[in-house]
């Protein structure tokens, strides 16, 4: 399905991770962006990925997420391709 919007964003997919130290169930975190400033969550995504520091990210149907391991607590940044 071709898509010109995040599946996690809008709660349409559910991404399942194991963590990479203890093989638990990793937990979308939401929009790594978000984490950004005290501002960032309320900014459009397409104005954010032009702070990112990432060449090109704004011409890419990329989202990067945050998911954290419920079980040990690793953080782990994931691009979520649409």
């Amino acid at each position: 399905m071709d898509w010109d919007w995040c599946p996690l964003c809008n709660g349409v997919n559910d991404d399942r991770l194991l963590c990479p130290a203890c093989d638990g169930r990793m937990l979308d975190q939401g929009r790594i962006y978000d984490y950004y400033d005290d501002y960032s969550p309320y900014m459009d995504i397409d104005l954010i990925k032009l702070a990112d520091g990432v060449p090109n990210s704004s011409k890419r149907n990329e989202c990067v997420h945050l998911f954290k391991c419920s079980n040990c607590g690793v953080d782990l940044p994931k691009k979520i391709t649409y």
